[in-house]
């Protein structure tokens, strides 16, 4: 049985669906590993250290494989280069702006068992496959720094001979993994920092990292898997009322309220961010999937009033090496679930496998995406 490691063709991706100290995981259940030439380049990964490892660089790797991995889906050519009844693992946007209607539907015609790293269930036994997990706590990091190294003053308290510089105040909108590790980071960085979250228990989780949880007098939204619900526009519209003090207050604000395959949720306004003082910064991770802050762009730097708006785009791509170990060891976990007797034979009665396949036998087997092509997208 032969896994092939895709060499990434999205533009600005620069993880690896596998990286070379992680080989040896897969050869040891019995698989043989080809790379794409040049697929670790993004993140600093060479050919010679993949075939130190084990792996054999072929050209040719996917059509010769029985399993595909890759970061991003692959793209329709590639796709058609399979062998008919391969197997792909990656993420693989079935709603939403980003979803492909059309590459699902060739996954399907071409008789390819697709599995999404996004559709991997929330629970406990699955979570060394959860990649929108691992991907998360990377972004969060990331916008800390970017936070940081906006931001035209220290972080930390710094008492001196010459004076005292106060420390920064941060506020942090979402308290998932994301913004969990966001607070985590600011605090090691010596920012006086509070956070929010719509949830009840993130109140806690909050205070556990040394920040202090913003409380509104509102209804909690506890919604399936971690995530948040819904809420209504009236709701919306008074927590940003109750929420503007805080983010005028604000030397960096930084907002992760983002839930795969829907709209960002609009958590403030160019109104609010307009009450920020000179120098302010806003660090916007959700603003690839329609963003939590009024005038955020993805992968643009625009300026509201006194304060610059980061907009993250494709954010675990701008630390492609921590962010390819993270995702390379979620999806050799995966791989040893579909795993039986030396061979490649996924049990798709097991709720794992069953709620990250999208395609499979000719079918698609996710009803949500199924019910979007029988409806006419292709």
């Amino acid at each position: 049985m032969r896994i092939a490691v895709a060499r990434e063709s999205a533009e600005g991706e620069t993880r690896v669906a596998m990286v070379p100290e992680l080989v040896g995981k897969l050869t040891a259940l019995g698989y043989e590993v080809v790379v794409e030439p040049g697929a670790g380049d993004g993140a600093l990964l060479a050919d010679d250290e993949y075939a130190a490892a084990g792996a054999l660089i072929y050209e040719a790797a996917i059509e010769s494989a029985d399993l595909v991995v890759s970061v991003q889906p692959l793209d329709r050519a590639a796709v058609r280069r399979l062998r008919r009844g391969a197997t792909t693992i990656s993420f693989l946007p079935v709603s939403g702006a980003a979803a492909d209607l059309g590459l699902i539907a060739d996954l399907r015609d071409l008789g390819i068992t697709s599995l999404a790293m996004e559709l991997i269930p929330r629970i406990s036994r699955a979570q060394s496959m959860d990649a929108l997990s691992s991907q998360s706590l990377v972004s969060g990091y990331r916008c800390a720094i970017v936070a940081a190294g906006l931001l035209r003053r220290f972080f930390p308290l710094n008492m001196t001979a010459a004076g005292t510089v106060q420390p920064a105040n941060v506020v942090v909108l979402g308290a998932g993994v994301a913004g969990l590790q966001t607070i985590a980071t600011a605090k090691r960085l010596g920012a006086v920092v509070r956070a929010y979250d719509v949830r009840a228990a993130a109140a806690e989780e909050i205070r556990s990292m040394g920040a202090k949880a913003i409380e509104l007098d509102l209804e909690t939204l506890e919604g399936a898997g971690g995530y948040a619900r819904e809420m209504t526009e009236e709701r919306a519209a008074r927590q940003r009322e109750l929420l503007t003090p805080y983010v005028a207050a604000a030397d960096a604000l930084i907002t992760t309220a983002a839930v795969p395959g829907r709209t960002a949720p609009l958590l403030v306004t160019s109104v609010m961010v307009e009450q920020m003082g000179p120098g302010a910064v806003v660090v916007d991770l959700a603003a690839d999937s329609g963003g939590n802050v009024e005038g955020s762009v993805a992968g643009t730097i625009t300026r509201v009033g006194n304060a610059q708006i980061w907009g993250g785009k494709n954010v675990p791509s701008q630390m492609p090496g921590p962010a390819s170990k993270l995702y390379a060891q979620n999806v050799v976990n995966l791989v040893a679930l579909l795993t039986r007797d030396g061979e490649l034979n996924p049990d798709f009665d097991d709720e794992i496998v069953a709620g990250a396949c999208v395609t499979r036998d000719g079918v698609i087997a996710h009803e949500p995406t199924r019910t979007a092509l029988e409806g006419g997208a292709s």
